[in-house]
């Protein structure tokens, strides 16, 4: 009798584990809030896993959507077998992050400042898994952050922002008060105020990430007192953004992340562009060479992972005085005469 229950605790054992083990192959793709854009793109056979976690839809032509190119570029560039999933919550990050581990990827990817906690609290239990989050500092035995110098392309377009208002004030709208978000926000007031001294910025958050109404809400609010160009650095949120701008007919906008100068030609006076496939690219190649070493990767203008690209529709309307700084600015940036970034990654205005 004894041996009868032992052998049925132990069938219903491994019952649990087999379906614990189809729960984790499946979830993840499964529960992508971006539907079938973001299942498992993987190529068959593939030795080389990667997954990706962002914490917002891949439509936002932004920072989400940049990460997910980034994706598609490691698995056509390595052969990677790739995942992706939309998380919203911490227990979500921390959740997909241990059946990514479980499952054996090489490389998880959390895509914000914000997965930094899951990525320590699970790293231990798998080993043999490398956790990157990007705009992350943390460090240890297999956690690594990528740091991108976005401060010194948001002073540049501070500098723009001051060459182009009429009324001598400038705005950014963030998603939330990310500590990553509040640096670009100063670097960008710094740079305003390099150019127009005195000149008023105005800086708000919406709350949120996602809401297209809300971020346009707020940039009308901001518009309806005085300020003609905003920068916006809100993902999906910052599409309403662009549409307040279109529709006031007196503001412009300068997007971030990606390259959203196409989103509202124009309106949008150019973009602070993050090179997000470059970047998890290089990363990705030194995993699966297996000479990745933990570190805070930091990339900038330097490295051409962070630039300000300007809009050619609106290139025109660009006074020949503000182009000159910029181009005077981004050369004392590239030649390493002029730095913004200390060796922290905290902003440092010149």
């Amino acid at each position: 009798m004894h041996q009868m229950k032992a052998e049925g605790r132990r069938t219903r054992a491994l019952l649990s584990i087999l379906c614990l083990g189809l729960a984790a192959c499946s979830a993840p793709g499964d529960r992508a809030g971006d539907g079938a854009a973001t299942r498992d793109s993987s190529r068959t056979g593939g030795s080389f896993r990667v997954a990706l976690l962002t914490p917002g839809p891949i439509s936002d032509r932004s920072w989400n959507g940049g990460a997910y190119e980034g994706l598609m570029e490691i698995r056509d560039s390595l052969g990677a077998q790739v995942s992706h999933v939309q998380t919203k919550t911490p227990a979500e990050f921390e959740e997909n992050f241990r059946q990514y581990g479980a499952q054996g990827y090489d490389l998880v990817i959390g895509h914000g400042f914000e997965f930094q906690d899951a990525a320590v609290r699970v790293a231990p239990d798998y080993p043999r898994t490398i956790y990157v989050t990007t705009s992350g500092n943390t460090v240890r035995a297999n956690v690594a952050g990528i740091q991108f110098a976005f401060e010194e392309a948001s002073y540049l377009a501070g500098v723009l922002a001051a060459g182009m208002t009429k009324t001598s004030t400038v705005g950014a709208i963030g998603g939330t008060e990310l500590p990553p978000v509040k640096r670009s926000f100063a670097a960008y007031a710094a740079g305003a105020r390099s150019a127009v001294p005195g000149i008023d910025v105005r800086v708000s958050y919406i709350g949120n990430w996602d809401d297209v109404s809300a971020g346009k809400e707020q940039a009308l609010a901001q518009i309806g007192r005085g300020t003609d160009v905003i920068f916006q650095n809100a993902d999906a949120a910052g599409l309403g953004v662009f549409q307040a701008a279109r529709q006031s007919g007196s503001a412009y906008v300068i997007g971030a992340n990606a390259d959203q100068n196409n989103v509202a030609p124009d309106v949008t006076l150019g973009s602070v562009v993050i090179d997000l496939p470059h970047a998890l690219l290089l990363v990705a190649r030194e995993v699966k060479a297996g000479r990745f070493t933990p570190r805070v990767v930091s990339l900038g203008v330097h490295e051409n992972v962070v630039r300000l690209v300007l809009n050619p529709t609106l290139a025109s309307r660009i006074p020949d005085k503000t182009r000159a700084a910029i181009d005077s600015i981004q050369r004392r940036l590239l030649d390493g005469s002029l730095r913004l970034v200390d060796s922290t990654g905290a902003f440092a205005a010149p």
